[in-house]
Order: C-alpha cells, then sequence, then structure tokens
C-alpha cells in the first residue's frame, strides 16, 4: 500500500473507526488509542481486500476488538461529560447518542453498529463473534432500555 492510498483510507474510514471506538470504551482517550492501533494494523497488514465492504468491516472487527482489549485493561468507564464536543445535526440526536453510550457495553455495541453504522444483524454477530439470535435479543433488550432511559428524561 503506498503513502497516498494509506491517506486516503484514513481520511475516509478514521471517523467510523473513532465512533466504532468510543462505543465500546466510552471515552475519547482510549478511542483515539484503539483508533491510531486499528489504523496501523492498515498499514502494516499484507494483502489486499476483496471490496470497500470488506475493508470497512475489517477495520470496524479490529477497531472492537482492540477497543474490548483496552476497555478490559482499563476496566471503566469515564463519564459522559468525558466523551467532549461529538457534533450532532439537532439536539435531539445528541441526547439519543447519549442514551446509547450510557448502555451496558453488551447493548451498546451492537446498537451503535447496527444504527449509526449501518450494520446488519449477521454482520454484527460476525464483528462481535456471537449468534445472530443473541444480536437480535441484544438490539431488542437495547431499546427497550433506550425507550425507558428516554421517557424518564422527558
Amino acid at each position: 500500500m503506498t503513502r497516498q492510498e494509506f491517506e486516503d483510507l484514513v481520511e475516509r474510514y478514521a471517523d467510523t473507526v473513532f465512533r466504532a471506538a468510543l462505543s465500546v470504551t466510552g471515552t475519547r482517550e482510549d478511542a483515539e488509542d484503539v483508533m491510531q492501533e486499528t489504523l496501523l494494523r492498515l498499514y502494516r497488514r499484507d494483502g489486499a481486500f476483496d471490496s470497500p465492504e470488506h475493508l470497512r468491516f475489517w477495520l470496524i472487527r479490529v477497531a472492537v476488538n482492540e477497543a474490548r482489549r483496552v476497555y478490559r485493561w482499563r476496566s471503566r468507564v469515564a463519564p459522559l461529560e468525558e466523551l467532549g464536543d461529538i457534533p450532532f445535526e439537532t439536539p435531539e440526536e445528541s441526547g439519543l447518542f447519549e442514551a446509547v453510550m450510557a448502555l451496558p457495553e453488551k447493548y451498546r455495541v451492537p446498537v451503535y453498529l447496527h444504527y449509526y453504522e449501518d450494520f446488519s444483524t449477521q454482520e454484527i454477530a460476525r464483528i462481535v463473534r456471537c449468534p445472530v439470535s443473541t444480536v437480535q435479543t441484544r438490539l431488542a433488550r437495547a431499546r427497550e432500555q433506550l425507550k425507558k432511559s428516554l421517557e424518564e428524561d422527558a
């Protein structure tokens, strides 16, 4: 991979990798570290990807796995105030994202990947390495928790 090809890929996928990492780690600093590690692995990787979708899937999978490693190592989640300024078009989007980030990791990651990154339940199952039915159950339970959380805030 040439330097220019790598820079183009970083420009295209850095935000996606960062947000995926943030959905697991809960902290901006850890998500930035995970993003850098993931992109470094991309740079060092030998071999081509079958398609842009394959590359995107690979990046998200590496980011989620690395973020889980960091999360377990730190064994903490920072308060939502530490997330900093993440731009959203409306205050409702910001509030919803904060509610998603407040979910436990097992619900937060599938919700983020499904609704923010448009992965299917089958793809999420491969990324997080669990059965499709588990992903579907976690999405359903997460939606219930989000509904309760957002109704309480209203």
